[in-house]
């Protein structure tokens, strides 16, 4: 299987579309006014306007208030939701999209229960737990607390860059991985060369699993 990259956080369209024409299979805009990746519903338009077909869309909320997000969908094409805040699964399955939830891995964190509670999510997304961030971090969290039978395609997020990606594909076999920070110039920009380097490491761990 192909582990499918998500590539987050795009504030300017043209390191959208280098990154969709680098094999990028989606892309992730941040609706979070906190933080330097948040984009308006002006900046999400240029930015989805510009994408060649067959690029999912993934609009990110933290918590949001439910009239905002219907405001968002109103406006902007999204194909995919994701929940990085503390929504109960009833919050998350309302607007009639696929939706994926986000979960930040802490020690005590039971992730095959949560697959569970949500179990029509489009996908769990485990990132790296930190006490003043809701992602985006740059930081890793202990694999080896991922089960090995989920009940949701994992998607995995938290540190991840052309150093590590390789060995996240040989070791979590995910469905997908996120990246965001590790792919940046700056916050919200975009290295080209990074983008191409991370997607270069997913594709050659998935041709060593594939042979193995």
């Amino acid at each position: 299987m192909r582990t499918r990259v998500k590539i987050c956080g795009f504030t300017r369209a043209e390191d959208a579309v280098q990154a969709a024409r680098l094999g990028a299979d989606a892309i992730g805009l941040v609706f979070y006014p906190p933080s330097p990746r948040n984009v308006d519903i002006d900046q999400a338009l240029r930015i989805t306007a510009a994408l060649p077909a067959f690029t999912t869309v993934v609009a990110l909320f933290v918590d949001e208030e439910e009239a905002r997000i219907r405001e968002i969908l109103q406006k902007v094409p999204i194909d995919c939701l994701q929940f990085h805040g503390d929504e109960p699964s009833d919050a998350c399955r309302i607007y009639n999209k696929r939706y994926i939830k986000a979960v930040r891995v802490r020690p005590e964190t039971d992730i095959a229960a949560l697959a569970g509670h949500y179990y029509d999510a489009a996908g769990l997304l485990l990132d790296a737990w930190h006490p003043d961030a809701k992602g985006g971090t740059g930081s890793l969290f202990d694999w080896n607390r991922i089960p090995e039978h989920c009940g949701l395609p994992i998607i995995l997020a938290g540190g991840l860059n052309a150093e590590n990606a390789y060995d996240a594909v040989r070791t979590v076999k995910p469905y997908a991985l996120d990246v965001s920070s590790g792919v940046e110039a700056a916050k919200g920009v975009k290295d080209a060369a990074r983008m191409a380097a991370f997607l270069t490491e997913v594709n050659k761990g998935d041709r060593t699993n594939y042979d193995r």
